[in-house]
């Protein structure tokens, strides 16, 4: 498996021509991370209940549907975008407000999508590796399509500014807990890892998973 994947690691690290800079924000970033939003994550997950948490995580992953579908429109893909709608249509009924994921238990599996892929869809090229400060990894082409993404963000158009930053701030602990079991895969130099762990997850959503295998 090493062996297997050495091009594609010289090809990340082809990718990545600031990373003396990348690597200082990430230290930055870890650092943030290690003193905050981790022990706020776990402590989340240690006091509150797993089909709660779970119910949470299906909020926000039905708001995330709105910004599926618009970027599967974007990319020209009727029938996908159509199962958002379905998805968006039954979780908010029946599933309360998506609480409980009943659309993929019809059957109907959720997209994963947003502008960076819409771009690298219709060939715009990634450009360099970049770290970004809070946010994490990235690419040019990733980074400067994160602000269009925000307009089909629900929260955005809360006008009552505490409840729309609590809603943020839920979102984004549910985000970090839920990423606390993939750091047991880690290995090695973290910030290597991560980075060609990153880039190769890219090539595969941006391709639709029809990546070449040149190994």
């Amino acid at each position: 498996m090493g062996l297997a994947l050495a091009p594609f690691a010289a090809q990340a690290a082809e990718s990545d021509p600031w990373e003396g800079v990348n690597r200082a924000v990430f230290r930055f970033n870890d650092t943030v991370d290690a003193w905050t939003l981790k022990p706020i994550a776990k402590g989340y997950q240690y006091i509150t209940p797993q089909f709660l948490q779970d119910g949470v995580h299906n909020m926000f992953s039905n708001a995330g549907d709105v910004t599926n579908l618009a970027n599967n429109l974007l990319q020209a893909k009727p029938a996908a975008a159509g199962k958002d709608v379905a998805r968006l249509i039954f979780n908010t009924t029946f599933g309360l407000a998506g609480f409980f994921d009943v659309g993929t238990k019809m059957g109907l599996q959720r997209s994963d999508e947003d502008f960076g892929q819409t771009l690298g869809y219709w060939g715009v090229p990634s450009g360099p590796y970049v770290m970004l400060p809070l946010l994490g990894p990235s690419t040019v082409r990733d980074a400067l399509a994160k602000y269009p993404d925000t307009y089909t963000y629900p929260y955005r158009y809360i006008d009552h500014v505490p409840t729309r930053n609590t809603i943020f701030g839920i979102g984004l602990v549910d985000t970090r807990a839920s990423l606390l079991p993939a750091e047991k895969l880690i290995s090695g130099d973290k910030y290597t890892f991560l980075r060609n762990a990153y880039l190769q997850n890219r090539e595969f959503k941006v391709k639709d998973g029809q990546v070449e295998d040149d190994f």
